[in-house]
């Protein structure tokens, strides 16, 4: 269901940014398999997938580090990242999958209603695997531009992606849409100056309550159906 805790009007909306896992892809198993790949290697006990799972949004760094269980040791920390890194570079692909409805909602909001609207993706997952997953999932038509945790100095929530987002695309925040399934997201959306909107589906739902977006849908259909699409 639509819920608005925040009103405003999605009609206004020219540029919608995306975060990418959980919110359009469900890469949760190639996550958790390359995770508990590094564990393994490093001969470390393989951690339950709701585990791995609310470890991510942060990056990858962030994701290994806490898969590790936030050693002091950087140097381990180093080498388990780039076994990770490796793995799932091979395996990004084996079990992703966009979610349903996806596809069809990002139809219908980029031109509907007399309006063409801008699309972008904003991660924090690295960007050359970002981009790869786009592509290889045929999303990549849909986006001006596609950003990972490495395209910047900083990563979310610091608005600097989203920012410059805004002025490649001569946007104003307050005609801009964050959307993603995390706190991470909202918070990102927030420091920009820019709409939030939080998904249920993906991995991190919970995590909403300790940021409430401006609006959430539990579905991708209920999100075409915001910009009156569906």
């Amino acid at each position: 269901m639509i819920k608005f805790h925040r009103q405003f009007d999605p009609h206004k909306i020219k540029l919608l940014i995306f975060d990418l896992d959980g919110t359009l892809i469900d890469s949760r198993l190639d996550l958790i398999h390359s995770v508990n790949a590094t564990l393994k290697h490093f001969g470390r006990p393989e951690l339950p997938g709701d585990v791995i799972a609310s470890y991510v949004g942060d990056g990858a760094p962030m994701l290994v580090r806490r898969a590790l269980g936030d050693p002091r040791d950087e140097g381990s920390v180093k080498e388990a990242l780039e076994h990770f890194l490796a793995y799932y570079r091979v395996h990004k692909l084996d079990h992703t999958i966009v979610y349903d409805g996806i596809k069809e909602m990002l139809t219908a909001i980029r031109n509907c209603n007399g309006l063409t609207r801008q699309m972008a993706v904003l991660s924090n997952k690295p960007v050359i695997p970002s981009k790869a997953i786009v592509e290889a999932l045929g999303l990549g038509g849909f986006f001006i531009h596609i950003y990972g945790e490495n395209s910047f100095s900083t990563k979310k929530p610091d608005p600097k992606g989203a920012q410059t987002l805004l002025r490649e695309t001569k946007t104003r925040p307050e005609q801009t849409l964050m959307i993603g399934d995390s706190s991470v997201d909202v918070l990102t959306g927030r420091n920009a100056g820019l709409w939030t909107c939080g998904v249920t589906y993906g991995f991190a739902p919970h995590t909403l309550c300790e940021a409430p977006p401006d609006v959430t849908v539990d579905n991708p259909r209920e999100l075409a159906e915001l910009f009156a699409c569906a």
